[in-house]
């Protein structure tokens, strides 16, 4: 059985390596979907820096700034070509001068688990990348994805070239590049797209290295079903261990989404919140076990957007502005008060006070005051 992490033996290597992860008090926003790519996205972003920053968001997730094959960015070629759908270089470093103004760090998508070839090497796959900077040979190419390397460390990423991160000079060449990032460009943050494709011992050395203030993994994979009818299991640990496990092995040093939590929200605000506590009262997600490593959501380029691979709910989301004021973070404790089909109410710090659901509840204490309601849910603070 997995169990809530303690944080004492990752901190001091996370500052040492120059980390913001100990605040607890990041607040990442995705800035695109699946379609932004058409609509000259830097100039776009650039003019909503400062609504943005008011609104209290510490870091924006941009996506893949690199020349791709595809518009969206997630089939890289020249690493050091900025010139994308997106836009011109010349603008997204406008728009990096102008998210640092406002005291925003830009999050860099860095797709690391692959990438596609400008040269067909000797079984005829575009493996080779001749006359481009960064020009690898089929050696930096997985054995089981077509090329002249070793045997991944992950899981395959199928129809495209695969990065053998077990080769020194492939670290090496991406280290550099994502130090040229960091230090040349003006990206601060990384989200680490695919992970699962790679071991997460070489996430850990590219933290090390290029120094990112924070750092976040996309270890994606599938929550627990039960035939006949394939509803979500109520126990999901085993799915919130393999992430746990993924961000340990990265030394602590990267977070990672809470891809636990999302499977069982939209689950539960279908009439199901007893989902919302897991038999030990916390949290049923990885933010149950590490708190200060989950970086929860609800929806991203992937689930929702036009690709609409795993949707949340759209009437079940609501906005909220309290949890800045009230200074909630990562860290806070979460105490789950009542959860039954159609409730689930909880103490947050004994800051908030919060119910969800059509279940009517308020607290019993006078000293709780409402701040906020809506379509079935109320905050309440002191």
């Amino acid at each position: 059985m997995g169990q809530m992490v303690s944080d004492d033996k990752f901190e001091e290597q996370a500052a040492r390596d120059g980390g913001i992860i100990k605040n607890g008090r990041e607040i990442l926003f995705q800035a695109f979907n699946w379609e932004s790519n058409k609509h000259n996205w830097w100039r776009n972003l650039e003019e909503k820096v400062t609504d943005l920053a008011e609104s209290g968001f510490t870091s924006v997730w941009l996506p893949p700034p690199t020349q791709s094959l595809s518009r969206e960015g997630y089939l890289p070629q020249n690493l050091y070509c900025l010139d994308s759908c997106y836009g011109s270089l010349h603008e997204l470093k406008s728009l990096l001068h102008k998210m640092s103004e406002h005291n925003v760090r830009a999050m860099a998508d860095v797709v690391l688990n692959h990438r596609i070839g400008t040269t067909q090497g000797s079984n005829g796959m575009y493996n080779r990348y001749d006359g481009i900077p960064i020009s690898w040979d089929e050696h930096a190419v997985t054995s089981c994805s077509g090329g002249k390397g070793n045997k991944s460390t992950g899981d395959n990423f199928d129809g495209v070239p695969n990065i053998d991160h077990t080769q020194p000079f492939v670290r090496k060449d991406i280290i550099e590049w994502l130090i040229w990032l960091r230090k040349s460009v003006g990206f601060q943050d990384f989200r680490f797209d695919f992970t699962k494709g790679y071991a997460a011992k070489f996430v850990k050395e590219y933290i090390e290295e290029s120094k990112p203030l924070f750092a976040v993994g996309e270890y994606w994979d599938s929550c627990e079903y039960s035939p006949p009818d394939y509803r979500l299991n109520y126990n999901q640990d085993s799915h919130r261990q393999k992430i746990i496990n993924w961000i340990d092995n990265t030394g602590g040093l990267c977070a990672a989404f809470d891809f636990t939590t999302k499977g069982i929200l939209q689950e539960a605000v279908k009439g199901e919140l007893w989902r919302l506590r897991d038999p030990e009262g916390k949290p049923p997600g990885v933010m149950g076990w590490w708190p200060s490593r989950s970086v929860t959501f609800i929806e991203n380029h992937d689930t929702g957007s036009t690709q609409g691979h795993w949707p949340f709910p759209s009437d079940h989301i609501m906005e909220m502005q309290i949890r800045k004021c009230q200074d909630i973070h990562s860290r806070s404790s979460i105490k789950i008060l009542e959860v039954r089909s159609d409730l689930y109410s909880a103490i947050i710090d004994d800051k908030l006070c919060m119910k969800i659901g059509d279940g009517s509840w308020c607290p019993s204490d006078p000293e709780w005051m409402l701040a906020v309601s809506g379509d079935r849910y109320a905050v309440w603070h002191k």
